[in-house]
């Protein structure tokens, strides 16, 4: 390591008043305002970066233009197409009430104080005032001078490294793009969190349609159970028909129990996503009812449509430009460091006040160059790049995800339509089907096997049927998740609910960081760094 320095140091002493500087002292000053002056315009080094590239298909492969409309995006309010007022409240308090969503809005937070730190980076790192005093004395014989005086020290210190290479500038552009990039985690969050709570009330509702299904049929198979013992009385039939009658009814009241489990486990699925203990949830939910009906056309808009809404997108986006501009530091580190140092401040000597005051200051500048690293630089360098085009890769990687998501989102809703139509073609003839066997068996036409197949094929188609109808909304929510809305109607709102604010403030100074929308004295900075790399 090499370090050069130079500095000029004057120092004048008069009683009580501050000296003026010479003129080759004021020369030599001016000199170095002006060399500071000339270092302000620094040059950033490192790569330019670039908007990543990705493809995405111009249109859906699906081509049901009865239930897909692409001309129109998809509502941000997405749920409530399905006209669900319980929904609708689930949603809502899912926003105000999950943990995982306010740990998301608390980095968004630490992130602004991060960026904030940044910014503070580019003025200059050291201000410190210094003070020390002290009184000597000697022992003697003589009484001819006062051998006891007082000395004190003060003043100020300042140290700025100028930003000549844009290290700070690289800094501050790396935190301004983690700063957004939590944002639009938070705004993921949100996204992941809708389509979530929508989705296990679905199957809430699905698991209470299952269990009054089977109850039903139970009831049915109760009443075909209480014929075949009632003709096995009066001699009509033989006991296998009561105890074919009676598996088939104990086999039937088992998927009850196996129903109301999973239901419990819904539950207490949806409890913690509204992040209340378990068992609040159902007085939320209220009685039993059907499952979510589903529009018969959405709203998808386009492929491309992706790119802009889905938030995933965006932060994969924002790491890439962040770890771009990590590039840039680990390059200015090749470059030397230069410093401009300074000191001011005043002497008071003497045996009493005033005393000898003397002023003094010290102007310097300091240039820092390491010579032997043994390319530890450059592998520093090479190991931030090999990063960035991780970052790339991955920003691909999520694009084609993305798309993945969104066509078997439309794949789905569409053939869980077809699906349902014949589900309920097929249950309309096995309710026939039963109905009859009931019939012919009361009659002795049939035997009570066929009874027992009419029957068991209802509850199959039955249960085929509510299967496919939930499809059709999971189906529909999956797909809106994928189209990455909702988060946009959270835009203005509180990251941070007003309680934690409110323990926070109490805690630290936060001055605005705290604040919706962010900061006003950092966001016009972050919305033009990243507006300059895209």
């Amino acid at each position: 390591m090499s370090s050069f320095k130079w500095e000029h140091l004057v120092r004048t002493q008069d009683h009580g008043h501050f000296p003026r500087a010479r003129g080759a002292t004021a020369g030599r000053t001016f000199a170095l305002l002006a060399l500071v002056a000339a270092l302000g315009g620094c040059t950033v080094v490192g790569p330019q970066f670039v908007k990543p590239e990705a493809m995405v298909n111009p249109q859906w492969s699906e081509k049901e233009k009865a239930t897909l409309d692409t001309a129109k995006t998809a509502d941000a309010a997405w749920w409530r197409a399905f006209n669900d007022p319980i929904l609708n409240k689930l949603v809502e308090q899912a926003w105000q009430e999950n943990l995982t969503v306010r740990t998301a809005g608390l980095r968004i937070a630490e992130a602004r104080a991060q960026l904030a730190l940044a910014v503070g980076l580019k003025w200059p790192q050291v201000q410190a005032a210094f003070g020390q005093g002290s009184a000597v004395g000697s022992i003697g014989n003589s009484s001819s001078f006062d051998r006891h005086y007082g000395e004190f020290q003060g003043g100020f210190d300042v140290a700025w490294e100028i930003d000549f290479w844009g290290r700070f500038e690289n800094i501050q552009r790396s935190e301004a793009a983690g700063y957004l990039s939590t944002v639009a985690d938070y705004n993921s969050a949100l996204v992941t969190l809708s389509a979530e709570v929508a989705r296990t009330y679905a199957l809430i509702r699905t698991y209470e349609t299952l269990v009054a299904l089977t109850e039903m049929n139970v009831t049915l198979q109760q009443e075909g159970f209480r014929i075949a013992e009632a003709r096995f009385r009066f001699g009509a039939t033989s006991e296998l028909d009561v105890n074919q009658a009676r598996t088939l009814l104990e086999s039937t009241r088992v998927s009850i129990p196996r129903y109301q489990l999973s239901l419990r486990q819904a539950q207490n699925a949806l409890s913690t996503l509204l992040g209340q203990p378990t068992g609040k949830v159902q007085e939320l939910l209220g009685q039993p009812k059907e499952i979510p009906v589903a529009p018969p056309t959405v709203a998808v808009g386009m492929p491309a449509d992706l790119l802009n809404r889905r938030p995933d997108i965006r932060s994969a986006e924002l790491a890439a430009l962040e770890q771009s501009a990590r590039v840039g530091i680990a390059t200015a580190d090749l470059y030397p460091r230069i410093s401009l140092t300074g000191t001011v401040g005043l002497l008071i000597t003497g045996g009493g006040l005033p005393g000898l005051v003397s002023a003094f200051y010290d102007m310097g500048a300091r240039l820092v160059q390491p010579i032997f690293d043994y390319d530890r630089r450059k592998n520093n360098i090479r190991i931030e790049d090999a990063k960035l085009q991780q970052l790339l890769v991955d920003y691909e990687s999520v694009v084609l995800r993305a798309e993945q998501e969104a066509e078997d989102g439309v794949v789905g809703f569409v053939k869980s339509h077809q699906i349902a139509a014949f589900a309920q073609s097929a249950v309309a003839s096995a309710q026939r089907s039963s109905d009859l066997a009931f019939v012919q068996y009361r009659e002795g036409a049939v035997d009570f096997q066929r009874v027992i197949e009419a029957m068991r094929a209802l509850l199959l188609e039955q249960t085929t049927l509510a299967q496919a109808q939930s499809d059709i909304a999971t189906s529909l929510i999956s797909l809106y998740k994928a189209l990455g809305g909702g988060w946009e109607l959270h835009a203005d709102q509180p990251v941070i609910p007003e309680q934690i604010h409110i323990e926070m403030e109490r805690r630290t100074d936060w001055d605005d960081l705290l604040s919706t929308p962010p900061a006003p004295k950092t966001l016009k900075h972050v919305e033009s760094e990243i507006t300059d790399h895209e």
